[in-house]
């Protein structure tokens, strides 16, 4: 079987650890080869008191070094840093962060992609922005004529899904953190829970949990805003960390209604059908 892999293309250092934590985690264990593009270095995300702000070079690093040492821990084979800056990612050059995506998709050749779904989760623009510009990319990445580096190796992925919220898993955001709110362009943004029937796969990430809590705690500069997690229900600690939801935006190896409980499902029957067929043509090599 060829290695499986899986990319996560993500907006900001820590999305890596609340949004897709127990899902890297336990696809890394499992011996997934495991990447992450993050398109900022969060260098405006400050929790602290204004006069506190270190400015966003100085927090840019600080992230950066946080970013790397979760990686470490959730067992990432490989994490890449864009130099995009955080909230203005949707006014990124689309043809620029395109081609950079679709280069790195190229070259690190992943049967699966993840990304935020096209709500942000709760509209963050930078959210909704890189759910845009991954899609694009993967389109982009197959595209025999699509300029760029590496445009002689075209890759297909197999599947593409997007990171889905349920009303459960926003209502425990909302205990921990009150009323989650973002005003945009005069407007107010709050969490965009998707419907049970629109979940596609549901991933079991409860033994992971202990695991994701370690990698959260690397971003130090953000515990702060983070602690009200830990005090928390049992019942929605359960409900933020012991499965994680998706939908499934793209796949050339399986449809239907039934639920999903892995992201690779029909990537992995796949890959064994093509194992078979390499190990038949050697076999029947050898009796010629």
């Amino acid at each position: 079987m060829d290695k499986l892999k899986l990319l996560a293309i993500l907006a900001h250092p820590d999305d890596e650890s609340l949004g897709l934590g127990g899902t890297l985690a336990k696809y890394a264990a499992e011996g997934v080869e495991t990447y992450l593009i993050t398109a900022t270095r969060g260098e405006k995300g400050w929790f602290g008191k204004p006069e506190d702000y270190p400015g966003p070079e100085v927090l840019g690093r600080i992230r950066e070094a946080e970013l790397y040492a979760a990686a470490r821990v959730l067992g990432l084979r490989d994490v890449l840093l864009l130099d995009y800056v955080d909230g203005e990612l949707d006014w990124a050059d689309p043809a620029e962060i395109i081609g950079q995506l679709a280069a790195h998709i190229r070259r690190i050749k992943p049967q699966v992609v993840v990304t935020f779904d096209p709500n942000g989760l709760y509209g963050h623009p930078d959210h909704i922005a890189i759910s845009q510009f991954t899609s694009a990319a993967v389109l982009a990445a197959a595209d025999l004529h699509y300029p760029g580096p590496l445009s002689h190796q075209i890759h297909r992925i197999e599947k593409l899904y997007y990171l889905a919220m349920e009303a459960g898993e926003a209502a425990a955001y909302q205990e921990a953190f009150g009323d989650l709110v973002m005003r945009v362009d005069g407007a107010e943004r709050r969490p965009v829970p998707w419907k049970d029937w629109a979940i596609t796969t549901r991933i079991d990430t409860s033994d992971y949990w202990p695991q994701v809590w370690e990698a959260i705690a690397n971003h130090r500069s953000q515990l702060s805003g983070y602690q009200a997690l830990k005090n928390l229900s049992e019942e929605n600690h359960r409900e933020l960390w012991g499965t994680q939801r998706f939908y499934r935006a793209l796949s050339l190896v399986n449809a239907g209604r039934a639920p999903e409980q892995d992201l690779f499902e029909g990537v992995r029957a796949q890959e064994d059908d093509r194992e078979a067929f390499r190990s038949q043509i050697v076999a029947n090599s050898l009796t010629e």
